[in-house]
């Protein structure tokens, strides 16, 4: 071997030794904080923590509440108005479909409606202190007593009209990058379909113009500043009746969109029996002897009740499970994901939220990290839950001692598990590796504690409600 090879490979044994001795140092000195730390300075310790992805993310239930409103606002400028129902008169006419307080509508909706309908309904710019107060409530599970119901039914009711507005998506995803940036996070790889959409009239957007539109924000400086990567998956309903051409169809438009779009998701009530997983395992088949291999991560095992869900997902072809709260009584299941190719997107808060494991000291996220099977923390539906990644890693290593090696873990699985592209992936991991080095050094002494009061972190709602009393 040449001498120069002889010594280059020398300093770079010399160099990883000695990160993992500093590495081992500054183990002892997280675990120290971890245990020491008030919660104000844990909090503030862990919105500093670098952080890999968020791969389990509804892009449009993952903007706060006040910001919706004020873009929803903001966007009249090019056309579109929002109303919202406050109120419900005895009309003569009848309504199809639910009937939900604070359920918005465009202006094209709000035409086609009776005269004495549209007196239930007010325009967002005209809310009143109160009405906004409550609008705002009503779009966050924030009060006792709500619960999945809550949520599937009304919350993603209220929102899915917004959610069809280009224009507006883009400014609030801007928002999210700009917001993940500021947690540490490097890559965020959002559910959206850019199907549906509409302009200010009610006619429809193709996706392409809808995709044009969205890449045009993110690609302005602000956005491009946050340092922060994104790519999408489009989601398949998984109970409804054209089941067999959703799937057809999003592989196909997968494969031709591969440079933003990179994977396909399966999301849904699962109590809904129309949902079960096995029902798609022919249309997959098919789709995959036509596009090819399209990277799945699918929603599985989001039960309060045992089952085979996740194996049966397993079978679909994903490499990815979302979720995975059921998987704990399936020991053949937790058998084969152990130590091998796929991952389980842990939703701690969302969990907690809707019901599913009411007391998170019962989750099983650290049997599946201690067991050996690759978990991450998610932030799945946070405009919902009014919370941040901070608050994901916060109950996590509090409720579960998690060591550094762990906590290091978890980021290097979301980006190593992502579905990004091979050179992106290499390049996000070496950001969060020397990210990781630098955070060592900035809290690896006796003064840890003056160095976390100097830190103002932006704290969620969650966080005040459930974190930080």
């Amino acid at each position: 071997m040449p001498y120069s090879n002889l010594y280059a490979r020398s300093i770079a044994l010399v160099c990883l030794l000695t990160g993992a001795a500093a590495a081992q140092d500054f183990a002892s000195r997280f675990a120290e904080i971890r245990d020491r730390a008030t919660p104000a300075q844990l909090y503030a310790f862990l919105q500093t923590l670098p952080k890999g992805g968020d791969l389990h993310h509804h892009a449009t239930l993952s903007f706060y509440a006040h910001h919706v409103l004020e873009a929803a606002v903001n966007v009249q400028k090019l056309g579109y108005r929002y109303y919202t129902r406050t109120s419900f008169h005895p009309c003569p006419d009848s309504e199809n479909g639910p009937i939900v307080l604070f359920s918005n509508i465009g202006a094209p909706a709000v035409a086609k409606l009776s005269a004495c309908r549209q007196t239930d309904y007010t325009p967002l710019d005209a809310l009143n202190a109160e009405q906004k107060k409550a609008w705002l409530s009503a779009h966050i599970l924030d009060e006792p007593g709500e619960n999945r119901n809550e949520f599937f039914e009304e919350i993603v009711v209220r929102l899915t009209p917004l959610s069809r507005n280009p224009h507006l998506f883009a400014e609030l995803f801007a928002q999210n990058l700009k917001l993940f940036g500021a947690e540490g996070l490097r890559y965020v790889e959002a559910q959206w379909g850019p199907f549906l959409n509409e302009k200010p009239d009610g006619s429809g957007y193709s996706p392409d113009e809808a995709i044009a539109i969205v890449q045009a924000r993110l690609k302005q400086p602000d956005v491009v500043a946050t340092g922060v990567a994104y790519r999408f998956q489009v989601t398949i309903i998984r109970f409804r009746a054209d089941i067999e051409q959703q799937i057809l169809n999003l592989h196909e438009f997968v494969d031709r969109h591969r440079d933003l779009f990179v994977g396909i998701n399966a999301a849904g009530r699962e109590d809904n029996d129309k949902g079960y997983a096995l029902r798609m395992l022919k249309y997959f088949r098919q789709a995959r002897r036509r596009t090819g291999n399209i990277p799945l991560s699918i929603h599985a095992g989001e039960k309060d009740s045992p089952g085979p869900e996740v194996r049966n997902t397993l079978l679909l072809g994903a490499t990815r499970i979302g979720h995975g709260v059921n998987l704990i009584d399936d020991p053949d299941t937790m058998l084969l994901m152990r130590h091998n190719r796929y991952l389980v997107e842990i939703n701690l808060i969302s969990n907690r939220l809707l019901d599913y494991v009411p007391n998170l000291i019962e989750h099983p996220f650290p049997e599946y990290l201690r067991f050996g099977i690759p978990v991450c923390l998610n932030t799945d539906d946070r405009g919902s839950w009014d919370s941040n990644m901070t608050d994901e890693y916060m109950h996590a290593v509090k409720l579960f001692r998690l060591s550094w090696d762990e906590v290091k873990t978890l980021g290097r699985n979301s980006l190593s598990y992502s579905f990004a592209q091979a050179e992106l992936k290499q390049s996000m991991l070496a950001s969060y590796e020397k990210a990781l080095q630098d955070f060592e050094k900035r809290f690896d002494s006796a003064d840890w504690a003056k160095a976390l009061d100097a830190i103002q972190p932006a704290t969620s709602g969650y966080a005040r409600r459930n974190l930080l009393n």
